[in-house]
């Protein structure tokens, strides 16, 4: 789907204070001193316009959620509908995924979220990909030794190609769905993106997995 670029939406983000993070860079290693907390911290890679983001902080105010956005318009409804619920533990950053390690630092984070990103089907985009090895080496550096990776797609080739990376990397996996919402009692369950209710009401498979450490004896 093309986005058409919102004029202004980079200057109207900054007038979300609390919620839009422009130094993001200046908290690397210092996130629950910004939440004022020492919660765990949950990232959402590519949040688009907040409908997951925000429902799994309403649901869980004991946990602190940062969501990233490339497209700052498309972070810009995710601002407002932060702000219309009320919500005090998000904060949002309009940045490319490249940056995370400029981000965050070792072990800050205890959960990784990937929802239905570009599936760079060109197999010499394959490093573009946001399970590729390469970014599965970040994630793990900048998760907690029990820290985990859900990640979604209605892509079946990308799903494919995300479970061997995980497995070739040495991530072990559990809950693998090849149709996630198939089963109505776990679908009611599930906290869904926009796209995925697009999906879901399309009849399209939703393909999901958790990926974690060794280190993690669950």
């Amino acid at each position: 789907m093309r986005y058409r670029k919102k004029i202004g939406a980079k200057e109207k983000l900054t007038t979300y204070n609390d919620i839009f993070i422009q130094k993001y860079k200046n908290y690397k290693g210092k996130w629950k001193n910004l939440f004022q907390n020492s919660n765990h911290i949950h990232l959402e890679i590519g949040c688009g316009r907040g409908k997951f983001i925000t429902t799994l902080a309403q649901n869980n105010p004991h946990i602190n959620y940062i969501a990233i956005e490339k497209l700052d318009g498309i972070l810009l409804d995710c601002a407002k509908k932060i702000e219309e619920k009320d919500i005090k533990n998000i904060k949002i950053i309009c940045a490319d995924a490249s940056e995370l390690e400029e981000i965050f630092d070792h072990k800050e984070l205890q959960r990784i979220y990937i929802n239905f990103c570009d599936p760079w089907p060109k197999k010499r985009h394959s490093k573009r990909r946001l399970t590729y090895k390469g970014f599965l080496e970040i994630y793990t550096n900048l998760m907690s030794e029990d820290g985990e990776i859900h990640f979604k797609t209605d892509n079946k080739d990308l799903f494919e190609f995300s479970i061997n990376e995980c497995c070739d990397f040495g991530l072990r996996l559990k809950n693998i769905y090849l149709d996630l919402h198939k089963n109505e009692e776990i679908s009611r369950n599930v906290v869904t993106t926009e796209y995925e209710e697009k999906f879901k009401g399309m009849g399209m498979n939703i393909y999901k997995l958790e990926a974690y450490s060794w280190n993690n004896n669950i």
